[in-house]
């Protein structure tokens, strides 16, 4: 059961959401605020897993409420707002979606699942003990390539991003490019997590090699590597590209 509280100083606003909650089966809903004081003592209280905030409140605005609870308490947050330009500051407070009002039904139940689908990873952060040791794995660290009649060997530490080229993965770095006869979809499962993440369904970058973000208004972002090499993110892989910046103290 996803547990969601709802925060917006509109009586009516608050029962359109609702309403629309009431629809799902697998939602609870815990609390219902009309002013940033008192979501900012429920949210604490409660720790739901979901909160639609309101951008703009009196007093205290939804981003307000966001930005004074420490990292380990803010829930996952679908912004309500009727400016777009608040989704750059979305970024910063796990702000997994942004909703225009007046909210559109389809974008609902899109953002809605977003949240449901990272669920089970945000729960699996929090409740982990802080010592527990990482289950062992072994990654690939190293491919195998074709140049011509010999097999060239090239550490995966040298490939600073990887896109889909036709049958083919282009692996860049090093100021070379590799064709591997590889599929960016396996590619994805053998590489570590913690070090490569997929940011596009033709994309793949070492998180290290990320210099900055810039979201974008339709919930991309534009990734810029070390390198200068400009690299669109989608809003598919965002979440698990932000977990990913964060481990390596990149946001």
């Amino acid at each position: 059961m996803m547990r969601i509280a709802i925060v917006d100083d509109e009586p009516l606003a608050r029962s359109g959401v609702a309403t629309r909650l009431a629809a799902y089966a697998d939602v609870d809903i815990v609390g219902e605020y009309g002013d940033g004081a008192s979501a900012l003592a429920g949210i604490r209280a409660l720790a739901p897993d979901v909160v639609f905030v309101d951008v703009q409140m009196p007093d205290m605005s939804g981003i307000d409420v966001l930005a004074a609870l420490a990292p380990h308490e803010r829930p996952m947050a679908i912004l309500l707002t009727a400016h777009d330009q608040f989704a750059v500051r979305a970024f910063e407070f796990n702000a997994i979606d942004y909703l225009l009002k007046p909210v559109d039904d389809d974008r609902f139940a899109e953002a809605l699942d977003r949240a449901r689908t990272a669920l089970p990873y945000r729960r699996r952060e929090a409740n982990a003990p802080i010592d527990a040791p990482d289950p062992p794995k072994t990654w690939q660290t190293r491919f195998e390539v074709r140049v011509g009649r010999r097999v060239a060997f090239v550490d995966a530490h040298d490939v600073t991003w990887i896109e889909a080229d036709g049958d083919y993965a282009a692996l860049h770095g090093d100021e070379h490019t590799y064709l591997l006869r590889e599929s960016l979809a396996r590619l994805a499962l053998v590489l570590d997590p913690s070090k490569f993440v997929r940011v596009h369904r033709s994309t793949i970058v070492r998180v290290d090699c990320v210099a900055d973000l810039q979201p974008l208004s339709n919930r991309d972002a534009l990734l810029r590597l070390k390198d200068g090499t400009p690299v669109r993110a989608s809003r598919t892989y965002i979440e698990s590209l932000l977990c990913a910046l964060r481990s390596v103290g990149g946001v």
